[in-house]
């Protein structure tokens, strides 16, 4: 909005005269968005925002964010790089989908997983806390934002992914039928070890 210095009408950014006295208006006479922050991070996060943003109080100490313990329930009761893919964390999502996977491989260990779903479910909320910082600064740096592109950018970068949750239905059926499947079947042989032979017993000749 562009705000006229001999009366002090607000006017519309394209405006070029003062709609109230007609003064020509220069282009240093716009007014800077005002932010609300609350608002801010309110939209950002979208779905659940008054039980994230109570969550982030914990996190606010007098010289700064600081990190302090809480727990994230959906990050580690589902799979975690769900969560993070739900919440356009998109890079957090790479690593907790990759990071589980290798973890198996090379530990051969179904713990592994455990590992990382306590990992998910100590930090998800502190990593959440800074990924809204960090893209609401760089909100705030963008030239020329009024308040309908404000709201598409943090429609775009924030709120949530509803698709996720579909693929999440889907991963879990998927879980279930290998699970009946390895049910029908029984448990696999070690491997290298060959199924026990009949061994023929000695041949009677008869007199």
């Amino acid at each position: 909005m562009r705000s006229c210095e001999t009366c002090r009408q607000v006017n519309p950014d394209d405006a070029r005269f003062c709609q109230q006295c007609g003064t020509a208006l220069s282009p240093s006479q716009t007014t800077p968005p005002v932010w609300d922050e609350a608002q801010l991070w309110r939209k950002f996060i979208g779905p659940n925002a008054d039980r994230y943003l109570e969550t982030f109080k914990k996190f606010s100490g007098a010289s700064g964010p600081r990190f302090a313990f809480t727990w994230n329930w959906p990050a580690f009761l589902f799979e975690p790089f769900l969560w993070f893919l739900y919440r356009k964390m998109y890079l957090y999502a790479l690593v907790y989908a990759v990071g589980p996977v290798a973890a198996f491989y090379f530990t051969q260990d179904l713990s592994a997983d455990l590992v990382w779903r306590i990992m998910a479910g100590a930090s998800a909320n502190y990593i959440y806390y800074w990924h809204i910082k960090e893209q609401l600064a760089k909100l705030k740096t963008l030239p020329n934002l009024d308040a309908s592109n404000r709201d598409r950018v943090l429609s775009d970068s924030g709120g949530v992914q509803p698709y996720v949750v579909w693929v999440g239905v889907g991963l879990f059926a998927l879980k279930v039928a290998l699970l009946i499947a390895i049910l029908r079947e029984g448990p696999p042989s070690p491997s290298g070890t060959a199924p026990p032979r009949t061994q023929p017993g000695p041949t009677r000749t008869k007199v």
